[in-house]
């Protein structure tokens, strides 16, 4: 074979640079395996060293019509040499597996994009159940002229490829999202041995089946080695190298959420001293808390499923009482349902913490899309005055830290605390560095075990300097004492319908929520500067759209600054003043205002809403247009 070699100079070499960051999107029918190939891919990508972020977009319904736009389930990645926030506001390459998956996602591709397309199943039927014209094949009709169309039978050369394996077709089609993995791992040189190892171990009972999908990720690998000399390569099928981003040395795993939550449960019982109960109900997205947790018995946490919510959260409340950290997780319809018991809870000043894996609603609403419109139910939403910490978490990573902050104030404060998180970080992924637990400073929990001196009555309602009352393990000798939802007698605990002992119990349990301002950090600005022309407020999963667009606009001269909110209740202490400084407010959300309201209850500032409940994240451009509409 013939070679040839040549040095390019400086110009030609930059002509083409090698990309910071390129996003990709599977989609597919929902038994196509998207969420698999998007899951894998992020393995090899995680190992590359590139920083990333996923979105994982399915449908609600367990199996949809096959070949309809309601089955589509799609998994975006955007990963990169740089410090990676979003998963991305515009595919680069869109790979559709179906029609369906065309017509749902190509208008989501930015520009000149690429698409990849199994042309093997765009036939008449298919074209038609996706809701095409009879005739209409937007792989023929220049339909797709804004885009680089690549198209081929995906279908048979996966076929072709696992032939020797003896499958039947409905078995041999399974592979082809593993083909199709083989050939996006050729494009952008990810490595294939961790995939070979995985589907090692995933058929170790059925070697057949492992080697049938090995030979098909070679077989797509192997195409795209083929297509980069022929034909192909001028249609714009290349290869893509991204170099890794710079990292802190260190361990780094990629996590989800809800991984992350459950090892930052975990984490903080052991900084508590105590052990922990889950007891939890299947509900998308919160599930997935309760099967990691299942997994952790060594580390003293005991998991049980209970038969609906409201026995989830009594069986956890009932764990506080008998000297467990009591833990539980919903999504808002459950949530709902558990309101109650938070009162219960509340009445008890029992540690209990209360996840909340937000999703689209109201009532069953939108199971497996994101959004952020529990904050007034997390806030406010229990019969009476019925205060409750509330923290949020920022990214799947920042999850870990949140679950340990809502064990400490939990343990410390005697206090239910929910934690909000929402649909997109449940199921999202990205590098995490696994923290040094020696960094953290402990919280160990004291029971009360001491009786009280001769001639005194325990007093399971005295408050420490906290407003606090102590934790008492029942059948601790000399401590017995009633507890229960009826309002309680200050001090001794006792039933007490007094009108004066119910006003001095509700503002005493209201000081000691509103009291832990005073023992959380006081809010700092994410970005920018204090007193700076206008200020982008977020909660929750918006900060890295938020944090992106306000560094573009930082870029171009803009006066902006961005402030996350970890804290939602009780805010920080120096939060109002802070929020003071600055000319205009700006609070984008994935509801319709509601942190935009409280802060303007709290505060009395002229917060402005930029609301977005459309079941998907926001995009990096669309508060980029906000900020510049503001500052116009």
């Amino acid at each position: 074979m013939a070679t040839a070699a040549r040095e390019l100079p400086p110009r030609e070499a930059s002509a083409h640079p090698p990309p910071e960051s390129i996003v990709v999107r599977f989609a597919g029918d929902s038994g196509d395996g998207m969420q698999l190939t998007g899951g894998q891919f992020t393995l090899s990508t995680a190992l590359a060293g590139n920083d990333l972020a996923t979105f994982p977009d399915f449908p609600a319904e367990i199996r949809a019509p096959q070949g309809t736009t309601f089955g589509v389930s799609a998994f975006q990645i955007n990963f990169g040499s740089t410090a990676i926030e979003t998963a991305g506001d515009q595919p680069d390459v869109l790979v559709a597996m179906n029609p369906a998956a065309l017509k749902v996602n190509a208008e989501a591709l930015k520009p000149g994009g690429l698409i990849i397309a199994d042309e093997g199943e765009f036939t008449a039927r298919n074209l038609a159940k996706a809701g095409y014209g009879e005739g209409v094949n937007p792989l023929t009709d220049g339909s797709l002229g804004r885009w680089q169309l690549m198209s081929f039978n995906i279908s048979q050369l996966t076929m072709d490829a696992v032939k020797p394996f003896g499958l039947g077709n409905k078995e041999a089609l399974r592979c082809k999202n593993m083909w199709t993995l083989g050939l996006a791992l050729w494009m952008f040189d990810r490595p294939r041995d961790p995939i070979v190892t995985w589907l090692q171990t995933k058929f170790a009972k059925s070697p057949e089946l492992a080697e049938a999908n090995i030979a098909a990720l070679n077989a797509g690998h192997a195409f795209g080695e083929t297509a980069e000399i022929g034909a192909d390569a001028a249609r714009g099928l290349h290869q893509h190298h991204v170099a890794p981003a710079p990292a802190e040395p260190g361990l780094y795993r990629t996590v989800t959420g809800a991984e992350s939550i459950s090892l930052g449960l975990v984490a903080g019982s052991k900084l508590a001293g105590v052990d922990m109960f889950f007891g939890g109900y299947p509900i998308t997205p919160a599930s997935a808390i309760l099967h990691h947790l299942s997994r952790l018995k060594e580390f003293g946490v005991t998991t049980f499923q209970a038969e609906d919510e409201i026995a989830a959260i009594a069986s956890a409340i009932g764990a506080s009482y008998a000297g467990k950290l009591g833990v539980t997780s919903s999504s808002g319809p459950g949530i709902a349902l558990k309101g109650e018991a938070m009162g219960l809870a509340i009445m008890t000043e029992l540690p209990l913490v209360i996840v909340n894996s937000q999703r689209g609603g109201p009532s069953t609403g939108l199971p497996t899309k994101t959004e952020q419109s529990d904050l007034y139910q997390a806030v406010y939403g229990r019969n009476g005055d019925a205060p409750m910490p509330v923290i949020a978490a920022a990214s799947p990573a920042d999850a870990f830290d949140c679950a340990i902050e809502a064990c400490r104030i939990a343990t410390q404060f005697m206090t239910p605390v929910m934690l909000l998180t929402d649909g997109y970080i449940a199921n999202a992924a990205e590098p995490w560095k696994v923290p040094d637990m020696a960094g953290y400073e402990a919280f160990p929990v004291t029971f009360r075990t001491d009786p009280p001196a001769e001639g005194e009555a325990f007093q399971p309602f005295g408050r420490d300097a906290k407003g606090a009352r102590p934790w008492v393990k029942p059948g601790t000798p000399g401590l017995l004492h009633r507890i229960g939802g009826i309002e309680k007698q200050e001090g001794s605990g006792n039933i007490d319908y007094a009108p004066a002992n119910h006003q001095a119990m509700t503002d005493a349990r209201k000081a000691k929520v509103d009291g832990i301002a005073a023992h959380i950090p006081p809010q700092a600005v994410a970005l920018g500067e204090a007193g700076s022309q206008l200020v982008v407020v977020g909660w929750g999963s918006t900060f890295g759209p938020i944090h992106q667009a306000v560094r573009r606009a930082l870029a171009r001269g803009l006066d902006v600054s961005h402030i996350h909110l970890r804290h939602i209740w009780p805010l920080p202490a120096n939060l109002g003043d802070l929020l003071r400084s600055f000319g205009q407010i700006l609070v984008p959300e994935m509801n319709t205002g509601q942190l935009k309201t409280v802060l303007r209850d709290q505060y009395l500032v002229d917060a402005r809403p930029l609301s977005k409940v459309s079941g998907q994240p926001f995009r990096i451009a669309e508060i980029e247009a906000a900020i510049e509409r503001a500052l116009a």
